[in-house]
């Protein structure tokens, strides 16, 4: 008996290895795969996530931009991804405490995977969510590159903010949870973070260096400037983002028990990208933009190119040498409009901005004194277009940008006709033009530099004449150029000359810039 039982124990079998608890590399893996697969489908990730890519691609579809800035849509890139970050931090934060929520932390001691593994698999489980971003992104810039007309070049840096944005949520809540373990902190922190940034802002007054410290800056409002007038610090910034996710990895594997050499080495690496992002990102404009932007705003001669094409020359920023083509058909047509030497005159198309506040300023364009010249926006496309003729058409009539200021007669009626007949829709571009959408009564009318004032009876000409087929009405332009582009010449007998009937009897009529 004891034979049989010394031979059948030394001839069991050997039990297998357990692995060693530092060889958990694929364990790591699988458990990202698995946190990331339950991140997908819990339901505020995924309403959130089909959030993010119904606004986007409802906002590429409604508003699409057929004359882009690249180095602007990169900017835009940026806001939307912070739905889905939210929702990422609470969420992944949840996903954390699951075991601590269900009392399953003891049976977690016994697994091959240590705790701080587990908080690296929690971390990796939101790259998915940051590739589907970068996707995102990657098509929004390609939408905007294969419209017609894009101008400038997108900036990676910028370009990696979005992506950027959803991993640091992602992280933030794996570090919160490991530093305040209950469920409850994700959401108090949003909201306290939410408070207390408004609060600092308004009080501080939202200087440079605090703003560049959140993870969007999107500074708007201004038209497109030159890519070297930005002034913004994009590369450090995605330093400091790219640091900041690695820090906070590190420290919520550090917290977890992971006090490793490598670990530690990579935090000290981590904090100081971060350090360095922060410190690059935070002086404020130096002075030598201050004065490139101040040049390109009243010199901006000194900076641009010109080509020649036909009776005009074409003077530009260097981003936006590929709009000439664009520019020259609206020139050309509104020049064949006209009579007398305007129908030969030298032009100078001008592309202008006003740089001197930066990216937020919403400053108009001063009117250009020097004869013949023509602004033209770093904007196209849309109303830009009727906008521009009108820059043209009233430089034909008046001379030059100053003297249109002054012109609140007759005139007023020959330059809308020469711009809105050029146009394919004039009805339509005369609507558009003007602040109140009508095609009756007195209004302003936009044009690259002041605005244009038609008065009443000024409309009712400029509409009747565009009703009319174009070669009834450009003989008579023609023929009585000089009277009807000088000065002083009523809006009454600009009718007359036009053949457009009298106003009906009782009818005030005003050729004063007072409405």
């Amino acid at each position: 008996m004891s034979d049989t039982l010394t031979r059948t124990t030394t001839e069991a079998p050997a039990r297998k290895p357990v692995p060693a608890r530092g060889s958990g590399t694929k364990a790591v893996l699988a458990l990202a795969r698995f946190e990331a697969r339950e991140l997908a489908l819990q339901i505020p990730v995924v309403a959130f996530l089909a959030l993010y890519l119904g606004l986007t691609g409802w906002s590429l579809y409604k508003n699409p931009d057929d004359f882009p800035v690249l180095h602007d849509v990169d900017r835009a890139t940026q806001s939307l991804p912070l739905l889905l970050s939210v929702m990422l931090f609470v969420c992944v934060n949840r996903a954390v405490l699951r075991s601590r929520r269900r009392g399953t932390d003891q049976q977690f001691d016994v697994l091959v995977v240590e705790p701080w593994r587990r908080t690296v698999a929690h971390a990796l489980s939101v790259v998915p969510f940051a590739v589907i971003t970068a996707l995102v992104v990657l098509a929004e810039v390609y939408w905007a590159a294969s419209r017609p007309g894009p101008a400038g070049h997108p900036s990676p840096a910028e370009l990696a903010v979005g992506p950027l944005t959803v991993l640091l949520s992602g992280v933030l809540g794996v570090l919160l949870a490991r530093l305040v373990p209950t469920v409850f902190a994700a959401p108090l922190f949003a909201i306290a973070a939410f408070v207390l940034t408004g609060t600092i802002m308004s009080v501080s007054g939202n200087p440079h260096w605090l703003q560049w410290l959140g993870p969007v800056v999107m500074e708007i409002g201004a038209a497109p400037l030159p890519s070297d007038l930005l002034g913004r610090p994009a590369g450090w910034h995605a330093l400091y983002l790219a640091g900041l996710v690695v820090l906070m990895v590190c420290l919520a594997v550090l917290r977890s028990g992971g006090r490793t050499v490598p670990v530690k080495a990579v935090t000290a690496l981590a904090l100081a990208a971060t350090v360095a992002g922060v410190y690059g990102q935070s002086p404020s404009e130096s002075e030598e933009l201050r004065a490139a932007r101040l040049e390109a705003t009243r010199h901006p001669e000194k900076v641009q190119s010109c080509v020649d094409r036909g009776t005009a020359a074409y003077c530009f920023f260097p981003e936006w040498e590929t709009r000439v083509k664009d520019w020259q058909p609206v020139v050309q047509g509104v020049q064949s409009l006209a009579g007398g030497p305007a129908a030969a005159a030298r032009l100078t198309v001008r592309q202008r901005v006003d740089a001197r506040y930066g990216l937020e300023s919403q400053g108009s364009l001063e009117p250009a004194s020097e004869p013949g010249q023509v602004t033209v926006g770093t904007r196209w496309g849309g109303n830009r277009i009727p906008e521009f003729a009108v820059g043209v058409a009233s430089v034909l009539v008046a001379g030059d940008e100053e003297s249109v200021l002054d012109m609140c007669d007759g005139r007023v009626v020959t330059t809308m006709w020469l711009a809105l007949r050029s146009q394919p829709e004039p009805m339509t571009a005369l609507r558009n033009l003007r602040i109140d959408d009508s095609v009756k009564g007195s209004a302003i009318v936009l044009a690259p530099t002041d605005p244009l004032a038609m008065s009443t009876e000024q409309t009712r000409i400029v509409s009747e004449l565009l009703r009319r087929p174009r070669y009834s009405v450009i003989p008579k332009v023609k023929a009585h150029w000089r009277e009807l582009t000088a000065p002083g010449t009523t809006t009454a007998r600009v009718a007359e000359i036009l053949g457009v009937p009298a106003a009906p009897q009782g009818t005030k009529e005003d050729d004063s810039c007072a409405q």
